[in-house]
């Protein structure tokens, strides 16, 4: 997997979640696009997770969606 763009939304904690827009690559099949919510950790490493990263609320999940078509990637 590889991101390409992300819009990030920095929280008290210093923890940071960011909306990507990827391409996944797999072993048996052809590379495909999409996007992902990853959190960062106050390190600025990525926390991945086998399961789905958490989003607070409704208004951080339309900030960073609006941000990302702002910026022309998303939309």
């Amino acid at each position: 997997m590889e991101y390409h763009d992300e819009a990030c939304e920095r929280f008290d904690d210093a923890w940071t979640l960011c909306f990507q827009r990827c391409t996944y690559h797999y072993d048996d099949r052809e590379s495909q696009p999409g996007y992902r919510f990853i959190w960062r950790r106050p390190d600025g490493t990525l926390q991945p997770a086998r399961g789905q990263a958490r989003i607070p609320d409704a208004g951080t999940l339309e900030r960073l969606t609006e941000a990302a078509r702002a910026e022309g990637w998303y939309g």
